[in-house]
């Protein structure tokens, strides 16, 4: 298996799901001992990165994105009635998206005799930016 597409649930309009674990049996799965594994969300309101999954950490990098885009800040994007097309259900998201884009989506890990090359306090976090929702996450792997 070269790639696999992880489905997640999130709970929250802010939340953190750690995804290492994923990744161990995805690289354990794959076999070979050395490479990487690029991790890949699949969403423009989510953000892939790596940090520590500290509670208090969490909350302050929750508390840091509501400061650079905050939600209802006036911005375009949330004028739906301008926008062509747009669902009844649409929501009005656009510190969201401005928020994954300073996080960013994609990360990759390097793995190393068959062990991701991760250190004491990091994890690979999903940061849901826009739940709760059904979200989907790639794994692929890199041959070294």
């Amino acid at each position: 298996m070269t790639s696999q597409l992880l489905s997640l649930s999130t709970e929250a309009p802010f939340q953190c799901l750690p995804l290492t674990a994923a990744l161990r049996r995805f690289v354990q799965v794959h076999g070979e001992r050395d490479g990487a594994v690029v991790v890949s969300g699949q969403h423009t309101t989510t953000a892939v990165i790596v940090n520590e999954m500290e509670e208090r950490l969490l909350m302050d990098l929750k508390r840091w994105l509501s400061q650079i885009a905050p939600p209802g800040d006036g911005w375009k994007h949330d004028d739906l009635h301008l926008r062509p097309g747009v669902p009844d259900d649409e929501p009005r998201n656009a510190h969201a998206h401005l928020q994954a884009l300073l996080l960013g989506n994609q990360v990759t890990v390097n793995v190393c005799n068959g062990e991701l090359q991760l250190g004491q306090y990091q994890d690979v976090l999903l940061v849901e930016l826009d739940g709760p929702r059904q979200r989907k996450v790639s794994l692929q792997w890199l041959s070294a």
